[in-house]
């Protein structure tokens, strides 16, 4: 599990857990808008490289205790439940 400034994910409640995906969401799509006019910038890749690792692990850890937010973290071995469960915005556990 990756340490990051708010500390280790998979300790995160469900609200600080939403607001750092939110945030390193918003880091990936930044620097993937940069990229597509900067693609041989190769800080801005490893930038992205970073923060697209951060995005998938939190998303993982989020879709493993409260549900996936995304389809890609949804586990199809299991009942196919994600539908079913509160959104986050409907008022889950946050």
């Amino acid at each position: 599990m990756m340490t990051n400034q708010m500390g280790d994910v998979s300790q995160m409640n469900q609200a600080q857990l939403l607001h750092w995906i939110d945030m390193v969401s918003f880091a990936v799509v930044e620097i993937t808008e940069y990229l597509d006019s900067h693609p041989k910038d190769e800080e801005a890749m490893k930038y992205f490289n970073y923060y697209a690792k951060l995005r998938r692990e939190a998303l993982c850890v989020y879709g493993e205790k409260y549900g996936p937010l995304t389809i890609d973290t949804a586990n199809p071995q299991q009942y196919w439940e994600w539908a079913s469960q509160p959104w986050p915005w409907e008022g889950g556990s946050c």
